[in-house]
């Protein structure tokens, strides 16, 4: 009942919009869908370029805008470490050296984001790979972004929570301050999510593993829904950190892996005439399943920011008040849900971990084995 709701409340909000933004193309002719604007005195409103600046990463942490009486924009933004390699040597400033127009050592920023004034070209990782660009004609940005440094602090946070609820168990085995709290949930990640799947034997060594993964997941996933300083940065819906969790529970499922993961991957249990269809399909499929975790977390976050975001948008498009009265509710109930789906796509990426992990430690023979020992 409650998915039925679901489903209808999505639908009705697609409709809603998709009328609206039909009408909008069909009085504004030639504008382009992707950058529906708004004309009231000079200024124009463009959602997707809000949008995109607001799930996407920066090298300084914008807070707000504020306009003079002239109606020129002032900018208000905290600045960030900027660390550039490039043929000259090593540079250091704060981003706010290359704010607004302002270079530095050949650097400028714009729209958040360090470029070059000489032309160069910033390095990236499959580019400097396959041999597009090389090492000696880039510039390597090691800067401290906003996402860089809301994982900093959130790393912080957890440090400053566990290990206090660490120093408070050597005292006493009752739990005080956040372990009340958080206990219930330690429990639970143990008994209904590492044991069932690793095993009451194994689980052990990966419980800190599975726990860090939750929280830091849980944790910047309610961080990203705050929408002021120090949060608000869009942290897991950053491909590249949902990249990097999913690629530790691959290592960790490969050099787990004991002889009986192995045979049924180079020797499945069907007969030989399959191996040549089988074989390569069961070596894909240890590269999909953290590719899916990968994707199922940063396309979750990630829409979830951008339904928020375009919702509130359509009050500044259409500059209606009844519209208004609609956009807030909706944008409302969809941060609640908001809530809901951070516990749940941190729980879900836990469970598939241990999952993996588990597969790749079973020892199948072993345990049959046993049991016909038994019988």
């Amino acid at each position: 009942m409650n998915r039925k709701i679901s489903s209808l409340f999505f639908a009705f909000l697609f409709v809603f919009i998709s009328g609206f933004a039909t009408a909008q193309h069909d009085s504004e002719g030639e504008k382009s869908a992707e950058k529906v604007e708004h004309k009231e005195d000079g200024d124009k409103f463009n959602a997707t370029k809000m949008i995109m600046e607001h799930i996407g990463d920066s090298n300084e942490w914008h807070l707000w805008t504020t306009k003079d009486d002239n109606g020129e924009e002032h900018h208000v933004s905290i600045p960030l470490p900027v660390i550039i390699k490039d043929s000259e040597g090593l540079h250091t400033f704060l981003s706010s050296s290359i704010a607004h127009g302002h270079e530095h050592d050949g650097y400028t920023l714009k729209e958040g984001q360090v470029v070059s004034t000489k032309g160069i070209e910033k390095a990236t990782l499959f580019s400097i790979i396959s041999g597009k660009q090389k090492s000696s004609e880039v510039f390597f940005d090691l800067s401290i972004t906003k996402n860089a440094a809301s994982m900093l602090l959130s790393v912080i946070f957890m440090a400053i929570i566990f290990i206090g609820m660490a120093r408070n168990y050597k005292k006493s085995q009752l739990p005080r301050g956040a372990g009340k709290l958080l206990e219930p949930v330690i429990v639970f990640i143990r008994d209904e999510v590492a044991i069932p799947n690793i095993g009451s034997v194994k689980y052990k060594r990966y419980m800190p593993y599975l726990l860090t993964a939750f929280f830091f997941i849980w944790f910047n996933n309610l961080f990203g829904l705050i929408p002021f300083f120090p949060f608000g940065a869009n942290l897991t819906g950053n491909i590249a950190i949902t990249a990097v969790l999913a690629i530790i529970t691959l290592l960790i499922t490969l050099f787990s892996a004991n002889k009986d993961y192995w045979k049924h991957i180079f020797m499945p249990p069907v007969p030989i005439l399959l191996y040549p269809i089988m074989v390569p399909i069961e070596i894909i499929g240890i590269f999909t399943k953290p590719f899916a975790l990968m994707m199922r977390l940063f396309a979750n976050v990630t829409a979830g920011h951008i339904m928020i975001l375009a919702i509130i948008s359509l009050i500044f498009i259409f500059k209606s008040p009844f519209l208004g009265l609609a956009s807030v509710p909706l944008a409302l109930f969809v941060s609640v849900l908001e809530l809901l789906v951070a516990a749940l796509q941190a729980y879900i990426f836990t469970v598939l971990s241990a999952l993996f992990i588990g597969i790749a430690v079973a020892e199948h023979e072993h345990e049959h084995g046993h049991e016909e020992h038994a019988h």
